[in-house]
């Protein structure tokens, strides 16, 4: 859903990587419904891992519970969203969490001068 959020906002001011270090084998449907529903189509995501050379190149790295799982290496940014997982619940229940990935969404626009 950050990665959605991202490229509708920031369109191709930003580039965005959207992994994990433990992928799930789909993308959650009650996600790409949650999306949808504010005209974001995040239907073509694939859950990917991430590689060293992808975290390399980043200039920022948000992290979502992986804790020592992701790679980490000196001088990179990183940011821990602490949020709630949306495995398992339907769409009622990932609209809140949609919702607080937006507002850190635009929060991290804002810190990075790029225009939403």
């Amino acid at each position: 859903m950050a990665a959605g959020w991202l490229r509708h906002l920031a369109g191709d001011r930003i580039d965005v990587y959207s992994g994990g270090s433990e992928p799930a084998e789909r993308i959650n449907p009650a996600a790409v419904a949650a999306m949808a529903e504010v005209d974001i189509d995040i239907t073509n995501e694939v859950p990917k891992p991430w590689t060293d050379e992808i975290v390399r190149a980043a200039d920022v790295v948000i992290t979502m519970g992986c804790g020592d799982a992701c790679p980490v290496f000196p001088g990179k940014r990183y940011e821990e969203w602490t949020l709630d997982d949306p495995a398992g619940l339907d769409v009622a229940a990932v609209r809140p969490i949609r919702d607080e990935i937006e507002r850190r969404v635009l929060t991290l626009l804002d810190r990075l001068g790029v225009p939403a």
